[in-house]
């Protein structure tokens, strides 16, 4: 990465943390003429989990002009994903192109230190500043309203100005954490550990050999993730809920082996398969915010909510939200209105995408559902299914399938709709 650029004493727009959502406001602010700052904490290229692209992140990514660039590379090609039941029951692959043939039927898997890198060269071309090694220790409040940050640097602490701040730091949400906006969920408390392994043995197809596989365990205690990546690398983890997966005196191996003991299918694709790093621990908790904005402020990605990572939702959130927020920004500096009303327009869409990810990963977790046996006995909902994996969240009648599941879907604060105190 470049060496950091001087810094200004005010910007139209700053943005803590230089992931995908932070990136994708930064360009698309950035490409209308704005001045806009950019503060990551860490030094790029960085190791980040999360390497499995759902197709509707196509759209995101050609509006940030990065599809040539994914069709260029080595990235496997994903066409579909597959569930297996009780670590061993495949069900048919869920192919993108049954349910919509068009660019986004087919996406890609990938390796997060290039792809976050390759986002945050995107937004310098675009004319962001962009600094690394950079900890934002305080976001400046003048009354509610948000004015700008004070940032550790190597050469010393800093204070910058500007019309907008976006907090894009992932869980480590500022303003969230701030302002008391964090509403967890409790029942989403999940542990994994993970590894990457190579020569793991894919399906032959070139159609299904880059597919993302889901398998869950038996009685549903954990289940595996299996992403093909370049040079046949395989990212493989197991997810729980945490005082399962993170048992007193237990190692992370002796945690997984003892996972692979109960997924047979799982453990037959790594027969001849060597593992090649320390196994690594993650603490997931799904939680939401109670704004997304506020007076010259704006939530996004992570720092919004994070939702379970079992429909690999992260990236195309995180982009999405990215862009709902640019726009918010873009009309705000045109209105020169900055209220929250403005900032957060988008909100209540973006909600009832999440709310659909959410309901499916509680379906998923649900100990007496299945839903080989709901598509058999409501088979027209497989489209809706399908909606789902492939991200298109945003039209309202793709709920109608969780009024079909009935009580496996609890009660939700998180809809569209949701309000709450800050």
């Amino acid at each position: 990465m470049t060496t950091n650029a001087p810094l200004a004493d005010f910007y139209d727009v700053i943005v803590i943390g230089g992931g995908p959502a932070g990136t994708t406001v930064a360009t698309l602010v950035a490409e209308q003429g704005r001045s806009v700052l950019v503060l990551e904490r860490e030094t790029f290229p960085r190791f980040h989990i999360g390497e499995s692209l759902i197709p509707e992140t196509y759209w995101s990514l050609k509006r940030l002009g990065l599809i040539p660039w994914l069709q260029q590379s080595a990235y496997p090609k994903k066409f579909s994903v597959q569930f297996f039941s009780e670590g061993a029951r495949p069900s048919a692959p869920f192919y993108f192109d049954a349910y919509k043939m068009c660019d986004s039927s087919q996406t890609w898997q990938v390796w997060r230190d290039e792809f976050d890198l390759k986002l945050v060269s995107n937004c310098r071309e675009q004319g962001a500043t962009v600094v690394m090694n950079a900890h934002v220790t305080e976001v400046i409040f003048e009354g509610d309203r948000a004015a700008g940050v004070r940032v550790k640097l190597p050469e010393g602490g800093r204070e910058v100005r500007a019309q907008v701040v976006v907090d894009a730091s992932g869980q480590s949400s500022y303003i969230a954490n701030r302002l008391g906006l964090k509403s967890p969920d409790p029942a989403l408390r999940k542990g994994t550990v993970w590894n990457y392994f190579r020569d793991a043995r894919r399906d032959p197809d070139p159609r299904d050999e880059g597919a993302t596989l889901i398998m869950q365990t038996a009685d549903k205690k954990s289940w595996f993730w299996f992403i093909p990546l370049p040079d046949n690398v395989t990212s493989i983890g197991c997810t729980g809920a945490m005082p399962y997966m993170f048992q007193p005196g237990m190692t992370p191996e002796a945690t997984f082996e003892r996972e692979l003991d109960r997924c047979p299918a799982m453990r037959e694709r790594l027969t001849s398969a060597t593992r090649v790093r320390d196994y690594l621990t993650t603490k997931d908790f799904s939680y939401s915010t109670k704004r997304a904005a506020g007076e010259n402020w704006v939530l996004v990605g992570d720092a919004f909510g994070f939702i379970d990572p079992i429909y690999s939702s992260g990236v195309f959130l995180a982009l999405k939200s990215g862009e709902f927020a640019a726009d918010a920004i873009n009309a705000a500096f045109e209105k020169q209105d900055f209220s929250s009303a403005t900032l957060g327009a988008w909100e209540a869409t973006h909600r009832m995408g999440i709310e659909m990810f959410r309901k499916l990963v509680y379906a998923f977790y649900a100990p007496d559902f299945s839903f080989g046996m709901f598509l058999k006995e409501h088979p027209r909902f497989r489209t809706h299914v399908t909606d789902i994996l492939v991200g298109d969240v945003y039209r309202p009648e793709v709920g109608e399938i969780f009024e079909a599941m009935g009580d496996v879907i609890p009660p939700s604060d998180w809809g569209p709709n949701y309000v709450g105190a800050a």
